[in-house]
């Protein structure tokens, strides 16, 4: 599966790698070299970070299966004790 960005959120990707080289490498890069270098990040590292993302889900959503029970657990057979305590004269 690939990692695809929105248009919106590569153009302000690439502005933020160019301020990261001209900040902390003291050098400026250009749009197209930007733009190959989140391509390559994206291509790269990427996967990493997607498939983290879904093993992070995916044990939290099987937390929550496994609390379901406790959460909507309804003890069965409780007619007359909820009876009693209605009718107490």
């Amino acid at each position: 599966m690939s990692i695809e960005i929105n248009k919106d959120a590569r153009q302000q990707a690439i502005a933020s790698l160019q301020r990261y080289f001209a900040k902390h490498l003291d050098d400026e890069i250009g749009n197209m070299t930007a733009d190959s270098l989140l391509d390559f990040f994206i291509d790269e590292i990427g996967p990493l970070i997607y498939n983290k993302a879904v093993a992070d889900v995916q044990a939290r959503l099987q937390a929550r299966v496994l609390d379901v029970d406790a959460e909507v657990y309804e003890e069965p057979f409780q007619y007359w004790k909820r009876a009693a305590r209605i009718k107490k004269p």
